[in-house]
């Protein structure tokens, strides 16, 4: 925790006492807000790499001791005991559930997993190539107005909305994997486990029947609570703010779909995946790779390593290479990949040149391999990450609509464009 006792800002001889905003740890605040009508001057923050633009007791993280924490709890903990639901119902409400209320959760967003005939249309309405992410963004937003009942800030509508999109996020993220891999769409069955019916809908066959593996179960129940939530990343802070104009929850988690969908937020494990074939295509080992990095090679770039928060390792890191084991080992996957990536994270792991860099391998580095090893194609990738952070962002916009202090989100500039300049007739030009 930040131990600063009080701060104060001189500009031009004038002293201005800054209001420190504590928090219970990590980094304390300093508050500008009013600076702009004190002094004249804004902050200069280029991707807010030093703005705090609210407070939340959602979400922690150290990126220098590498933890990770929903409401207080260790990731590591909840991915060892917890499930998805679990991890959705304490990052949405607070408090773990207690198994009566953990029942009645699941059964609830079990209820609400059919969608409608006019979503299914929609969805057919688009080729088949289409961009996943694309349709899924647009999906959510077109939900407003099929379930317009669950349109609202109410607190009735707002616990409607929370669990219409838990559960039918997952069924159209399962339903475009039936469309990436050519299947018909077929029903949700009612009072279905989520994983389960998740994986059901994506993979059975016309007569909806499929034997699950457990080891697939539980490996994409990990991979979902290890991306609930993350603090307020480029997604997560897009949902606030479009929220913070008062657009509906569908509204800003479509946007926070959108903002996830750009390779450096939710391109990462598929950037790794492909680096991985680079390797191999080359025809050069993994030290021969490792090698070319060092010297910065053209097209030798080392993906999956390195975080913007994270200066140690991920702790997601660990779980995921853990799930990577059992499922490779399980499904036999593409152990030489995999074995190639353990050879990378070791290198990588005790150089000098990438230790110094803080380049540590993260959550995105084995999720690839996982994916593949399902049987989920490359761009489906990015949906599963969306369908796994749906809880972090509504807990999100649910704390950012409870606060009092939240304002409609409204950055400030610099401008440096011409001062004043009169209109010139298209003559005279």
């Amino acid at each position: 925790m930040s131990h600063v006792k009080d701060a104060r800002l001189t500009v031009d001889g004038s002293t201005k006492e800054l209001e420190i905003e504590r928090a219970t740890v990590g980094n304390d605040g300093l508050g500008v807000s009013n600076l702009l009508k004190d002094t004249g001057l804004v902050t200069v923050d280029p991707g807010f790499m030093n703005t705090a633009s609210c407070s939340s007791a959602i979400t922690y993280i150290d990126g220098d001791l590498g933890i990770l924490r929903y409401r207080g709890y260790p990731i590591e903990q909840l991915a060892e005991h917890s499930t998805f639901l679990e991890v959705a119902y304490l990052l949405i409400h607070g408090e773990l559930p207690s198994a009566d209320e953990l029942m009645a959760f699941n059964n609830r967003v079990a209820r609400h997993m059919h969608v409608h005939e006019g979503i299914k249309s929609f969805l057919n309405s688009f080729p088949r190539e289409a961009q996943p992410m694309a349709v899924l963004s647009g999906a959510v937003s077109a939900l407003s107005t099929f379930y317009p009942e669950s349109v609202g800030r109410g607190e009735y509508e707002i616990e409607l909305a929370t669990v219409q999109l838990l559960a039918k996020t997952a069924v159209v993220v399962a339903y475009l994997q039936r469309r990436v891999t050519g299947g018909e769409l077929i029903q949700p069955r009612p009072g279905g486990l989520y994983v389960d019916e998740f994986l059901r809908i994506a993979f059975s066959g016309q007569d909806g029947e499929l034997d699950i593996d457990p080891t697939v179960r539980r490996a994409l129940d990990l991979l979902l609570i290890l991306h609930a939530d993350h603090e307020q990343n480029c997604s997560t802070s897009t949902v606030r703010i479009v929220g913070s104009s008062q657009a509906n929850i569908y509204a800003a988690v479509s946007a926070g779909i959108g903002a996830l969908s750009g390779p450096l937020h939710g391109g990462a494990n598929e950037a790794a995946l492909k680096m991985f074939d680079q390797i191999k295509e080359s025809g050069d080992t993994v030290e021969q790779f490792v090698a070319k990095v060092k010297d910065r090679a053209e097209g030798a770039r080392l993906m999956g390593f390195g975080h913007r928060v994270y200066k140690s390792y991920d702790p997601r890191g660990t779980v995921v290479k853990r799930i990577a084991d059992q499922v490779l080992d399980q499904l036999g996957g593409n152990n030489e990949t995999f074995d190639m990536a353990k050879r990378l994270e070791e290198i990588a792991l005790s150089d000098d040149y990438f230790v110094e860099r803080k380049l540590y391998p993260n959550v995105d580095f084995y999720t690839g391999l996982v994916y593949s090893a399902m049987k989920f194609p490359v761009p489906m990738f990015t949906p599963l990450f969306a369908l796994g952070r749906m809880p972090g962002w509504i807990a999100n916009f649910r704390e950012m609509m409870d606060d009092p202090r939240t304002k409609i989100g409204r950055p400030r500039q610099i401008y440096t464009g011409s001062v004043e300049r009169d209109y010139t007739a298209m003559e005279e030009r």
